[in-house]
């Protein structure tokens, strides 16, 4: 029988692993969907000055983009592109000037090279001559379409976002009736849960959002600013940020309640910010038919062979000599504590919390309105009193059932914006995980010599020069992304992967025009003259031979008799024998060595002897 406290180890494995998604929203809910909505007309292809990057490329660029990220890290969701302003068309109503290009499907790399062939000159001219462009077109028509592609999906889907790309700020204007339907259909989308969003481009003279739009995209509460953005993306990177920031909805990974006293809770949800990056698992596939495996456990008595029952089997600890039999419902309640949520002990300054406190990345907490109402005024009080007066709330924390609980302290955050007025970093609590008193070890510290003040100083002006800004988001894995540039090129047909930059390497030249001379000066202060701290100091080269003595010499290698030489190349041993014995061989019998390989010396000897 397997010992029982393995199970409650892998279970808080399970949960050390974050389980970023949150079981409920996972398992249940469904996939997300997006779909790309695309204005084709003659304005979206005009390029701006300085010969800029066109709104039309700009935005196939960033699709493209969209679809490589959602292959690597989420290749469950279903992605569509839609373009509305074309000659031609193709959807299922049909409405003209409406063309679905993708239909609602999983993202793969065929996909990816169908976007690469409209990019550029070639790529636009290229999409001018099979589908064209009009001005002729109904966003409402186009609204339609999208939503009958979210309709047409046999799976459900959890989330249901369209992302509308276009510099165009009022489409028709000369066309009240067609601006009525549009505002009516998007009413309805909003409805049915569907998200619109609006990836504005530029546009000469400025993008006005008021003029129609303002009616027609959503805007959540709790995003403010983010949600309706008033200036236009002039550059690729801004508009790549803006549609990492609204691809993918924020999934609680739990709902849980925050009791604050005897009767005083408030519902928060839990998110994970930051998770390690690693290569995905490989995946088994049946080299006759190249399907995927499919792996199933079953468990056999080992001395009747008969096949085990989940209540055939028992778990068991043993104490002392005695074995302890459980059942599953017994190790279930010895592994419950409490019920899931987060329960508050007291507050301490925030000087009481130490950096090598740090167990795990922290988890974020904030208010669900929908859950218990009031949770956002309560929730927003204890965070201002948690800033105003600098402490951390001490709580008992009980992620999921079966899990033991951990001390954390939650740390205020509060609400920071950008020029824009785009919310850069939420307001809420990080929740950071306490370690227990077994975590922390007392380490016995060598005693070693001190160094001098002058030392110290010299040290100090040399730290200076080398600091700098740092910021995680600008260091990226080296060996994650080599790994996927090279399955991007392998799905993709390229001739050879494209090579990475590797951040996380010193920039030699740049640390040593910064310091100058302070390294040489700070080697003169710790290290003896004449020290190499580098090596053991310059090798100087010594003659073979002389009465200077000198290194060892060459030992010369040793002779094989002619009569051993024909027996191996009688039995076919030569193979035997080194390259060294082989070429001493040959000049042995007076043959010219052409070659340095092992099997050109074989073949030399062996038509010698057979001659």
């Amino acid at each position: 029988m397997a010992e029982w406290i393995t199970y409650y180890q892998n279970e808080d494995e399970v949960e050390g692993e974050e389980g970023e998604e949150g079981e409920a929203d996972v398992r249940y809910s469904g996939r997300d969907s997006l779909i790309f909505l695309v204005d084709a007309s003659q304005s979206m292809f005009e390029r701006g000055e300085d010969d800029e990057m066109s709104p039309f490329d700009m935005t196939l660029q960033c699709i493209r983009s969209v679809y490589t990220s959602k292959i690597i890290s989420s290749d469950r969701d279903l992605l569509a592109l839609v373009f509305f302003g074309t000659a031609e068309h193709k959807n299922s109503v049909p409405f003209k000037h409406v063309y679905v290009y993708h239909d609602l499907d999983t993202p793969g790399a065929r996909r990816v090279l169908d976007l690469h062939s409209f990019q550029g000159e070639k790529g636009q001219t290229l999409f001018q001559e099979t589908l064209g462009c009009s001005a002729d077109f109904s966003l409402q028509e186009a609204l339609w379409v999208c939503s009958n592609l979210f309709s047409d999906v046999k799976t459900r889907l959890s989330h249901k976002r369209v992302m509308l790309f276009t510099n165009q700020d009022n489409p028709h204007a000369e066309d009240s009736g067609k601006a009525r339907l549009a505002r009516s259909k998007a009413s309805d989308l909003r409805d049915t849960g569907v998200v619109l969003d609006l990836m504005n481009l530029p546009k000469p003279g400025g993008f006005d959002v008021s003029l129609f739009y303002r009616d027609i995209i959503t805007v959540d509460e709790d995003e403010g600013d983010l949600g309706l953005q008033q200036g236009a993306s002039e550059k690729l990177e801004d508009l790549q940020r803006r549609v990492r920031a609204r691809e993918t909805k924020k999934r609680a990974q739990a709902r849980l309640s925050l009791t604050l006293g005897d009767g005083v809770s408030l519902a928060v949800g839990v998110y994970v910010l930051v998770r390690s990056a690693t290569k995905p698992y490989p995946v088994r596939l049946y080299r006759e038919s190249n399907e995927q495996v499919k792996t199933k456990t079953r468990w056999f008595h080992a001395e009747t062979g008969s096949l085990l029952l989940p209540s055939d089997t028992k778990k068991a600890q043993t104490y002392g000599s005695r074995q302890i039999v459980l059942e599953k419902e017994e190790t279930e309640e010895v592994k419950k504590f409490d019920e899931p949520g987060l329960v508050l002990i007291g507050f301490k300054p925030l000087e009481r919390l130490e950096r090598h406190h740090h167990l795990r990345p922290a988890h974020f907490i904030y208010p669900e309105e929908s859950q218990v109402t009031g949770s956002s005024k309560l929730f927003t009080a204890l965070l201002m009193r948690c800033l105003e007066r600098k402490v951390f709330a001490l709580c008992r924390y009980t992620p999921r059932r079966n899990t033991p609980p951990r001390f954390a302290a939650l740390v205020a955050q509060s609400e920071e914006l950008d020029k824009n007025r785009v919310q850069l970093s939420p307001p809420g609590f990080h929740v950071i995980f306490l370690p227990y008193a077994d975590d922390i070890r007392s380490l016995d510290y060598p005693e070693k010599t001190s160094a001098k003040p002058e030392q110290i100083d010299k040290m100090k002006e040399i730290v200076h020069k080398l600091r700098f800004k740092y910021q995680s988001e600008a260091f990226e894995n080296p060996v994650i992304q080599q790994h996927y540039r090279n399955l991007e090129a392998l799905a993709l047909d390229l001739l050879e992967p494209e090579q990475i930059e590797d951040l996380t390497l010193p920039k030699a030249e740049m640390m040593d025009r910064r310091l100058g001379s302070l390294v040489s000066q700070f080697k003169e202060l710790v290290y003896p003259p004449g020290y190499n701290p580098e090596g053991k100091g310059a090798q100087v080269k010594r003659k073979s031979g002389g009465n200077g003595g000198g290194g060892a010499e060459k030992k010369p290698c040793a002779e094989v008799p002619e009569e051993e030489l024909r027996a191996h190349v009688k039995n076919g041993t030569l193979g035997k024998l080194t390259v060294p014995l082989l070429k001493e061989a040959c000049k042995q019998l007076g043959m010219r060595v052409t070659g340095t390989k092992k099997q050109e010396l074989i073949d030399t000897l062996t038509a010698h002897f057979n001659r």
